[in-house]
């Protein structure tokens, strides 16, 4: 099994249900091609080079995953097939070097998978606090 990482652009006219089910739909197409995925990256929506047609915004999405190399052809076909795809880019780690860069990327990944949850409740923390803050020292007008 090799490692490969694949990016994807999503069309932006989804909603954020049907891009994560735009999302779901890609990973499955790798896991019933015998792909471990090892980690997964949302990149959020972005602005495109150039506009693709013509959608000048895309949803990027990074997987990291483990694969024979027999089923790459097999994935990218689909990917070709998938018409909620704008584009897609499948990237191979194939020496030392490169697979050293892989398992950091998706130990970089997985870092930021996790601090989102952490950021969200420190953010929601803070906004309590502006609240508790403001309803405390009422401002008296003279």
């Amino acid at each position: 099994m090799r490692n490969y990482e694949n990016l994807v652009i999503v069309k932006p006219t989804f909603t954020a249900e049907e891009i994560q089910a735009s999302v779901k739909a890609i990973e499955e197409t790798i896991t019933s091609n015998g792909g471990e995925i090892a980690t997964t990256d949302s990149m959020g929506m972005r602005k495109l080079a150039y506009p693709i047609d013509k959608n000048e915004r895309g949803y990027f999405h990074i997987i990291y995953y483990s694969v024979a190399p027999s089923a790459i052809t097999e994935i990218e076909r689909r990917f070709r097939i998938n018409e909620d795809l704008l584009r897609f880019i499948t990237i191979k780690y194939d020496t030392n070097r490169e697979i050293t860069a892989w398992n950091q990327l998706v130990q970089k990944a997985k870092k930021k998978a996790a601090t989102p949850a952490k950021e969200e409740a420190t953010k929601a923390e803070e906004a309590t606090k502006a609240k508790e803050a403001t309803t405390e020292a009422p401002v008296v007008a003279e």
